[in-house]
């Protein structure tokens, strides 16, 4: 490309963002989506890392890398973000209902306008998989890649479940105090690993286990974490406590689930992950002040809207990306990075270099289906990125759960 073009494309840009920055109130607080849209990069990156479908020649089977090279276990730490997903989540959902009270709206129609948002992209998800899975069947495929591929394809829709039902009871976790979710999920470690109890009785810790993130959030509507020094007390407890678990009450230290191992602080959660998630979370709340005068670079800020204008989209697609770049490098070969074993460096490099194609894939997938997410693309809807959550303080949040 020439200097001339180059020029042009930066122009280009500016003005993108000019009229993004325009469009958006000045009392957003912008480090909220900044958060978010981190959150969602970093489970998008981090499946991207650690998730490898094998070839055997016959089917494909998942593998990790941090299976085969435990070191790599930070990487878990660096894109295991749903805490911080969840905490924001708590955060707007709570201002939000406060928000529809003192205007008269009712529950049941603000949980419908919420839950549409989240729902609406499934219905393209869940359609493209089954005729995919059927004429997949019927082509002959084995039975066990075509769970693989479906079982993949689908997975981030617990998230959708779970996040659904924290959203239904807000107006009763909009004060609960974190300490008691927590206190759920320690005392069903207590029960499966300590006393020899059910395993099934992991999957109470589904609910718990990010209820404690998204009642932060409450706690951060009200107020409560406007204090640099809460953040640092969730940073240096939640470290503490994990290092605990991890050196001597025998936790993994990896925070996703890795195949072979006996037990997964992510599948269900355990205390682990939870203790780590607090962590997260205080890190994120020291990092607003930075994050808002980040985000006043229209570029970074343009960047950071059109994420959120999509952000279901691109989580409930990328796994989709992921197969579909590893499906059609089949027809080519068996290529490093993507149907190889995941056990050496060389596999690391080459992964990295997989990195643009899953993107350009992803964004193949956010053209296709971005429609659904917003309610059909009418021009005369309002974007998500013109509405104004405004950074907290102790006035509003204290007047905000009873309005």
């Amino acid at each position: 490309m020439t200097d001339i073009g180059v020029r042009a494309l930066r122009q280009s840009v500016r003005r993108g963002a000019g009229r993004i920055g325009a469009a958006t109130p000045p009392g957003r607080d912008r480090a909220v989506d900044a958060l978010r849209a981190a959150a969602v990069l970093g489970v998008i990156l981090g499946h991207w890392l650690v998730t490898a479908l094998v070839s055997d020649g016959r089917a494909l089977r998942t593998s990790s890398p941090l299976q085969h090279m435990p070191w790599l276990t930070p990487v878990s730490w660096m894109f295991q973000t749903l805490a911080v997903f969840f905490l924001v989540g708590g955060h707007v959902a709570t201002r939000s209902h406060a928000s529809a009270r003192a205007r008269g709206i009712l529950y049941h129609r603000w949980l419908t306008a919420r839950l549409s948002r989240l729902f609406k992209p499934v219905a393209a998800v869940l359609t493209l998989w089954t005729v995919a899975a059927v004429a997949l069947l019927l082509s002959g495929t084995e039975f066990g890649t075509v769970r693989t591929m479906v079982k993949l394809a689908l997975s981030p829709l617990w998230f959708l479940v779970v996040f659904a039902g924290l959203t239904a009871a807000t107006p009763l976790l909009t004060r609960l105090n974190p300490l008691w979710p927590l206190a759920v999920v320690l005392h069903v470690d207590l029960l499966r690993f300590g006393l020899g109890g059910p395993s099934w009785l992991g999957w109470v810790n589904v609910a718990a286990a990010w209820t404690v993130p998204y009642t932060l959030g409450a706690a951060w509507t009200r107020g409560e974490l406007e204090r640099r020094r809460a953040g640092w007390v969730l940073l240096g407890a939640g470290a503490a406590a994990t290092v605990a678990l991890v050196a001597w009450a025998g936790y993994p230290a990896a925070m996703v689930g890795v195949p072979g191992e006996g037990v997964s602080n992510l599948d269900p959660p355990t205390l682990a992950v939870v203790t780590f998630g607090l962590a997260q979370c205080g890190l994120a709340l020291l990092l607003r002040e930075r994050l808002r005068r980040a985000m006043r670079r229209p570029v970074a800020w343009a960047a950071v809207a059109l994420v959120n204008l999509s952000a279901m989209t691109v989580f409930l697609w990328h796994q989709t990306a992921l197969m579909a770049t590893t499906a059609t490098g089949l027809l080519i070969g068996r290529l490093p990075g993507l149907h190889t074993r995941p056990d050496d460096l060389g596999w690391v490099g080459a992964r990295l270099l997989w990195l643009p194609a899953f993107a350009l894939a992803l964004t193949a997938c956010w053209a296709a289906f971005r429609s659904f997410e917003r309610g059909g693309g009418g021009r005369g809807r309002r974007s998500r990125v013109v509405r104004a959550h405004r950074p907290s303080d102790r006035g509003t949040a204290a007047k905000a759960p009873h309005v």
